[in-house]
């Protein structure tokens, strides 16, 4: 099904999982995305081939199947079991996604991220459920499916909270003009990004629904109580060089919390993720992860100079971030001004280039031109591919 609109088509998906155990739950996620990729394939999707041939004769063919499609509003409109197979169908918005972005030399490379804690900004909303941990859980989640895409370096960090006044988070600033400490954390982790945010709302809409009165028992059980459920996060992508945020996104869903008394203990548990909240909060942890990974492939990839010596150039990324010896990277100067050393820092291009030579897993060196004095490039500074 096809319905056109101005910037986009609304299309139906439909995936199917097999269930094993019993567990609808992960089933249905598993169908869930076997869909959302039915969607994108629907709308735009490229076929390359590659074959091998050694004197005259195919010894090996590969196919790539590619889409660019980005989906948003994305329902399900239908759910069937049949034995132990589960079909989900899907409806949702298509869009162009950021394939394009992709097309240069940085994206074959893995930029390094670290996700941080999620803190709740009401913590007093978890106590229904108990789901107090989901400012360490939800990030976890979200490490996963980065990890899961192939094309990132993750770190966890999700212990860490950056922002100090959570009603105001990202845009309060610190005394030093910089919006948090990121930039602290980046350098220790050695990222490039830091993925951050902040859990807004999981309350109930309905609190006097969950009272332990008969009548409340009652209401609950012929469905005359509203049993909804909140949830909103904001999502920040911000870059680990200048604390700048490059991205920034709230994201709401809500649904009924039909989790029997004492089946949840935990944002992760079995008994959250089969709720009707818990599905619905899983739907948009994919699609952050998903907007996550389109923010990131339009970034070039950057690595810190760790070392100058003469000629020779030591970066703090190497083969693990997919460096290979040949590569060239553009080198530019990093630099701060005395009225404002608390800024962000200006890149100024050298015009020179560095050509890697060695290349080790989380570092690499390689030789530019000139003497690194003579054009002022020293530790610090940054080895750019675009």
């Amino acid at each position: 099904m096809m319905i056109a609109s101005a910037h986009a088509v609304i299309l139906e998906g439909v995936g199917h999982a097999s269930i094993h155990n019993e567990d609808l739950a992960s089933a249905r996620a598993e169908a869930r995305s076997a869909a959302m990729r039915d969607l994108a394939l629907q709308y735009e999707a490229q076929v390359s081939t590659s074959d091998t041939m050694e004197n005259g004769v195919l010894t090996e063919s590969r196919m790539r199947l590619a889409s660019s499609a980005r989906a948003r509003n994305v329902k399900v409109i239908d759910e069937h079991r049949s034995g132990n197979l589960l079909r989900v169908t899907v409806r949702g918005d298509i869009s162009a996604g950021s394939a394009s972005c992709e097309g240069g030399e940085s994206g074959r490379l893995k930029k390094r991220v670290a996700v941080t804690g999620f803190p709740l900004l009401y913590p007093g909303q978890a106590r229904v459920g108990r789901i107090d941990d989901a400012g360490e859980i939800l990030p976890q989640h979200l490490q996963q499916g980065l990890r899961e895409s192939g094309n990132l370096q993750v770190f966890a960090a999700t212990t860490s909270r950056l922002f100090p006044d959570l009603l105001n988070a990202p845009t309060i600033q610190q005394n030093d003009n910089r919006l948090t400490n990121v930039i602290q954390l980046a350098r220790e982790m050695g990222v490039q990004f830091v993925v951050t945010g902040v859990i807004r709302d999981v309350g109930v809409a309905d609190p006097a629904a969950w009272g332990s009165s008969v009548l409340d028992r009652m209401q609950r059980s012929i469905g005359a109580a509203d049993m909804r459920r909140r949830f909103a996060v904001d999502v920040v992508v911000l870059d680990g060089f200048s604390g700048s945020p490059i991205y920034q996104q709230r994201f709401q869903t809500a649904a009924d919390w039909n989790a029997g008394p004492g089946s949840s203990a935990g944002f992760g548990s079995e008994g959250f993720r089969k709720t009707h909240y818990g599905e619905a909060v899983a739907g948009v942890v994919g699609d952050m992860t998903q907007v996550v990974i389109d923010a990131l492939a339009c970034q070039p990839f950057m690595a810190r100079i760790t070392r100058v010596d003469g000629q020779l150039v030591t970066l703090d990324s190497g083969a693990t971030a997919g460096l290979r010896p040949g590569d060239e990277l553009h080198l530019y100067r990093s630099a701060r001004y005395f009225d404002s050393l608390g800024g962000t820092p200006e890149l100024s291009d050298s015009q020179v280039r560095v050509t890697l030579n060695n290349v080790h897993p989380d570092f690499s060196n390689g030789r530019m031109p000139q003497v690194g004095g003579q054009v002022n490039i020293q530790r610090d500074d940054i080895a750019i591919i675009w």
